[in-house]
């Protein structure tokens, strides 16, 4: 069994860092809001330290799951980041939906100085890091991938060394596409349906076994029918994470059209107040 630091007990962290403890590792976490930290050690077996670096103290390995690159900044090249205190030969591991600029960055500083770094965004959501069942895409080199394999398959169902540093960043911005697109997609079909009078509960339960089905068809259809949106990944996180997708478009030469009309939509979708429902509210801009 390995030590192990986790920085950052949100939605997401909270589990995860839960499910590298009961799988016997020795965990020291840090949250900035020292309450989270404090419940989380009364759930599961580890210790609460007071900053990442001390967090980080002796650590096998380093994760981190923050909000974006300023937060991850912070967390790590930051006065009491996880770079002030980690040991030579560690793997660092973040889990945070960040640009792939950091990641690049990242990596160069740790093969600088001795220790590994992996980019490892998730996807799953909520629901994927409470059952232990996230896929994880990953940006590194193989070596740091095998050693920390163990540890992050804790918490996943699926994960995949996909390139090079920042190549994790980029497959979760692919990711983020895919489903801005599915959502959209979804909202329509079912107003269209709702608006034509039929039972949009009957109509899915026979097409999602064809080709129109999907995760989210599958998992949030019935939900976006009522009107309820306390599921998961919310509209604010969405945003953040197509504004990167954005970017690095215009640095590869990709068009996205239809992937920033969606971000005009859900900016729409906060401005009626829906920044924290989740992201299968765009429904909410036709059934209002």
């Amino acid at each position: 069994m390995s030590k192990v630091a986790f920085i950052g007990l949100g939605v997401m962290g909270y589990p995860m860092a839960g499910f590298i403890s009961n799988s016997g590792h020795e965990v020291s976490v840090f949250n900035r809001t020292s309450s989270k930290a404090e419940k989380w050690i009364t759930e599961y077996k580890g210790t609460m330290a007071e900053t990442p670096a001390e967090a980080s103290i002796e650590a096998d390995f380093i994760f981190t799951c923050v909000g974006n690159d300023n937060d991850l900044r912070e967390v790590t090249f930051g006065e009491k980041g996880v770079f002030k205190n980690i040991k030579e030969g560690a793997v660092y591991i973040d889990n945070t939906t960040a640009s792939a600029t950091i990641a690049r960055e990242i990596y160069t500083y740790a093969k600088e100085n001795g220790f590994a770094s992996l980019d490892a965004p998730v996807s799953g959501g909520q629901a994927g890091a409470e059952s232990g069942s996230l896929t994880v895409m990953i940006g590194g080199d193989q070596v740091a991938y095998d050693k920390a394999k163990p540890v992050i398959d804790c918490y996943s169902k699926k994960m995949k060394l996909l390139g090079s540093a920042g190549s994790g960043q980029l497959a979760k911005m692919t990711n983020q596409i895919c489903i801005a697109g599915l959502v959209q997609g979804l909202s329509e079909a079912i107003n269209f349906g709702m608006n034509a009078g039929l039972d949009m509960q009957d109509v899915v339960e026979v097409i999602s076994q064809g080709a129109a089905g999907s995760w989210q068809m599958e998992n949030r259809h019935k939900t976006m029918i009522e009107d309820e949106f306390n599921y998961g990944f919310a509209v604010d996180w969405m945003r953040k994470d197509l504004k990167i997708a954005i970017e690095e478009s215009e640095r590869n030469k990709s068009e996205l059209p239809i992937t920033k009309i969606i971000d005009k939509y859900y900016s729409e979708v906060q401005e009626m107040g829906g920044g924290r429902w989740d992201t299968s509210s765009l429904i909410k801009r036709f059934r209002k």
